[in-house]
């Protein structure tokens, strides 16, 4: 499939997904830091560069700003140190005017929200893809997760990654302060109870010398929407080429079928530091096909993840909403938003 196909289906799914582009948000509060916040990141010359920075990295599109901006507010709400919060915003240099709207929606929202915005080159990217099982899994962006070492400065040596439909209900430090295990690059919680086989093809697990990826480890899965992931160690092995050779091979012969999650598998699963499942309640949007309700796993809960196909702020517009899409509704900053006691 051409990358031309995928960059028109993206474009296209933009379009009927949502009316992003003539919403209007309403400004946010003023978050202040706790008394006992380290305070050298007013003070330093690029507070980029601050060692008390929490770095937190997430794409923006106008078909997702919505969730984005929530995602944003229960980031800040919930943090200890929020005016410690640095984030960097990945979105498609093939939409300079959609970057100068996304831009000023976040100014005219969190005035005082320190903050990034990097392009990213989602035509180059496109080539690299094959469709998937659902059309918003297949765009360009979805990608930008492998290019962070690249696009964030490199004084910024650990971050955050955060999908747009998600919220945190718990401070984002005690997750930025995930220990790393000297032999990973990254960090997030992984589901070993999950058929594994299901991530691949036939075609990969009957080839020899592609199952062998995983000889000499436990591999499981793990959601790609919420990780910690040391830059500089990525850097160093330049893992963002090793994703883009299984998309290369990806292009020659079908070894997966779930856009960008499979690359991060096989180069990472079974070689991750585990995160406790509390920081990321998962699949609230339901499967790929139908976005059924769901509910969440057993145990302590300080992430809420809408993934997959069904997201709140389209179900409550359509009067359709899942129980758990309440407890979303409070962080929605849409003007024209409907009525929901929080």
């Amino acid at each position: 499939m051409s990358s031309s196909f995928i960059t028109i289906s993206c474009f296209v799914l933009l379009l009927f997904s949502t009316h992003t582009t003539a919403e209007t948000f309403k400004e946010a509060p003023k978050f202040y830091n706790s008394p006992t916040c380290a305070t050298t990141i007013n003070h330093h010359p690029n507070h980029t560069c601050s060692a008390d920075a929490v770095h937190v990295a997430m794409t923006l599109d106008v078909s997702y700003i919505r969730g984005s901006m929530a995602a944003i507010l229960s980031v800040l709400q919930h943090s200890s140190c929020p005016e410690n919060i640095i984030f960097h915003f990945v979105s498609a240099a093939s939409k300079p005017s959609s970057a100068s709207i996304l831009n000023r929606t976040l100014t005219t929202s969190f005035p005082y929200l320190k903050f990034q915005i990097y392009p990213f080159d989602d035509g180059t990217v496109a080539g690299l893809i094959s469709t998937s099982i659902r059309s918003a899994l297949d765009c360009p962006l979805n990608y930008a997760r492998s290019y962070l070492a690249n696009l964030l400065p490199l004084c910024v040596t650990k971050v955050v990654y955060l999908d747009s439909d998600l919220i945190l209900v718990d401070d984002i430090a005690k997750l930025a302060a995930t220990p790393l295990r000297s032999d990973t690059i990254l960090a997030a919680p992984e589901y070993c109870n999950a058929n594994f086989t299901n991530y691949f093809t036939p075609s990969f697990w009957s080839n020899p010398s592609l199952s062998l990826t995983f000889a000499n480890r436990r591999p499981c899965y793990f959601n790609t929407g919420v990780m910690v992931i040391d830059l500089e160690r990525w850097r160093a092995g330049d893992y963002t080429t090793m994703i883009q050779e299984w998309m290369e091979l990806q292009k020659r012969m079908r070894i997966y079928e779930l856009g960008s999650l499979p690359p991060f598998l096989l180069v990472f699963a079974g070689k991750i530091t585990p995160v406790d499942h509390q920081w990321n309640q998962h699949g609230l949007g339901g499967d790929n096909f139908r976005g059924l309700c769901r509910d969440l796993h057993p145990g302590p809960v300080s992430l809420l993840h809408w993934s997959g196909k069904g997201k709140p702020w389209a179900r409550l517009d359509a009067n359709r909403p899942c129980p758990l899409d309440a407890l979303w509704a409070p962080y929605d900053l849409l003007k024209s938003s409907y009525p929901l006691e929080a």
